[in-house]
């Protein structure tokens, strides 16, 4: 019965995802599969179950693999940070992505290419995750600057460690004798700069490496994690590219430029592209067909890659039980989706920014005046929605931190507004509660106007008197008056309690 369960599921599946095509192709005619991610940041199903998880990722691959052997899973970037697995420390060292590797080598992914974020990870960190892959790598603009010179990264270990190259190839089989050969190249956004980093052209290194797969190929493709109008530069720039699965924004979307189809799912596996790719071998023809699969609750599980997803969970549930007793209780449910995209938390007042300082202040209820939090301690990359627990404010905050009190001049409150508003686009960019400028551009505490010489309490994120941010916020600033530390016992000793508890108010 239950096997019958299991055909009649995947059987479902491959109906609905548009693949229920005979896979016997006709002669000279040869059929691939593309399984689509980007932007994975959690390895289990989010929001309850109802969406995402790798493990329903792999049966989804493996489901069309059983029929279309010539099917390959590609990543495109995004995947090693942030995480709030990857804040978890195992014998003192943060995961910082080692999960993320672990799973990824059970799917026996494919293909990935580097994201921006990949590059949030110090040097010796990448380095590790890259030896622990098993899969292949591809990126034809970034390069490792060593004290040898600026050469490319290395993957795996000891006999098999691979040198990434600007582009793989792959080679499909159809009936017969029949065979093709496709590339496939990955270029990535220079959008975070580190010193040993080296980031070519995305444009000049896209058709370098484009033309250079062409050579030994009968069509390249491209996987990229740059913005949707880069893509569209790429596109344009080679108008004999087929198809570009991206990554980078964080929401479904099917463009064209010219003949070029252009393809990014959801971010954390809420969806997959699955594209077919039909060659035929005697009139170089090829189409490709792209279809939207959602990743749902309804979507059955790969039991080999959720025996090592669940492994990585009870690590996770079992250090959060360290913090908070119910790391699963539903405390909020928000029919509007609360943003902690990187690009708003860095730009703009968000309405999650707005819960994250209510909350900040009311740990200190009637004992502040207004309350600041940079934006780049924001680290979900997502939108909330529906019914959310304990465990989704830890992914908004993985690195936590307490809720200082802090006493001081309010000429030197107008200096960090003002420096907030100045870094607009970075993580210094401030989120606040109770500020606001009037008609004539000049702060304001509730309604009242910030006085140069008047005395101020505010509740900041302590990682905004480390100096890191705001380079003249610290303790030992002369305008700073008094600073103070919560013990233990208090709401606010970690922000993350401090909006649990908040929210559990409303």
């Amino acid at each position: 019965m239950g096997r019958f369960l299991f055909i009649a599921i995947a059987s479902l599946f491959l109906t609905s995802c548009g693949v229920s095509k005979d896979a016997t192709n006709k002669t000279g005619e040869i059929t691939i599969k593309i399984v689509q991610i980007n932007d994975i940041y959690e390895i289990a199903p989010l929001n309850g179950g109802e969406y995402g998880g790798l493990a329903r990722v792999g049966f989804i691959r493996d489901s069309i693999k059983e029929k279309f052997p010539n099917t390959y899973l590609f990543l495109a970037g995004d995947f090693l940070n942030p995480s709030l697995l990857g804040t978890v420390k195992v014998d003192g060292e943060r995961l910082n992505g080692k999960h993320m590797i672990d799973v990824l080598n059970a799917l026996e992914i494919d293909l990935v290419t580097f994201g921006n974020h990949e590059f949030d990870l110090k040097e010796k960190e990448l380095l590790k995750r890259l030896e622990e892959s098993t899969f292949k790598w591809t990126t034809a603009n970034t390069r490792h600057v060593t004290e040898n010179g600026t050469l490319p990264f290395v993957t795996g270990s000891g006999l098999n460690k691979i040198v990434t190259s600007d582009y793989e190839i792959f080679t499909a089989v159809g009936s017969g004798s029949d065979k093709l050969k496709f590339g496939v190249f990955g270029v990535t956004l220079p959008s975070n700069l580190k010193d040993y980093v080296y980031y070519g052209d995305i444009y000049e290194n896209a058709e370098r490496a484009y033309n250079l797969a062409l050579q030994n190929t009968d069509f390249v493709v491209g996987l990229t994690h740059v913005a949707l109008e880069e893509d569209f530069e790429i596109a344009k720039r080679l108008q004999s590219i087929p198809l570009i699965m991206g990554g980078h924004e964080h929401f479904n979307m099917l463009e064209k430029e010219g003949s070029t189809i252009i393809a990014k799912a959801d971010a954390n596996a809420k969806s997959v592209y699955v594209h077919t790719l039909t060659y035929n071998l005697n009139s170089k023809n090829l189409q490709v067909d792209s279809d939207l699969v959602m990743v749902t609750d309804k979507t059955p599980s790969s039991p080999k890659v959720e025996v090592v997803v669940t492994k990585w969970n009870e690590l996770l549930n079992n250090k959060l039980k360290e913090v908070i007793d119910n790391p699963n209780e539903i405390i909020y449910h928000a029919s509007i989706p609360l943003d902690g995209t990187d690009k708003a938390s860095r730009s703009k007042q968000t309405n999650l920014g707005d819960i994250i300082t209510r909350s900040m202040a009311n740990a200190y209820t009637g004992k502040v005046n207004a309350a600041l939090v940079n934006g780049g301690s924001i680290r979900i990359d997502d939108n909330l929605i529906g019914d959310i627990t304990s465990t989704d404010i830890f992914r908004v905050l993985p690195f936590g931190g307490s809720v200082l009190r802090v006493d001081l001049k309010g000429s030197l409150l107008i200096e960090i507004l003002n420096y907030g508003v100045e870094k607009s686009g970075t993580g210094a960019y401030l989120q606040r509660y109770n500020f606001s400028k009037n008609t004539n551009g000049n702060w304001q505490i509730g309604t009242d106007l910030v006085e140069n010489e008047n005395t101020y309490s505010v509740a900041f994120s302590d990682f905004l008197l480390k100096g890191y941010d705001i380079p003249f916020l610290t303790p030992e600033n002369p305008e700073v008056l008094n600073v103070y530390y919560p013990i233990e016992k208090e709401t606010a000793s970690d922000i993350r309690k401090a909006i649990i508890e908040y929210f559990k108010l409303q």
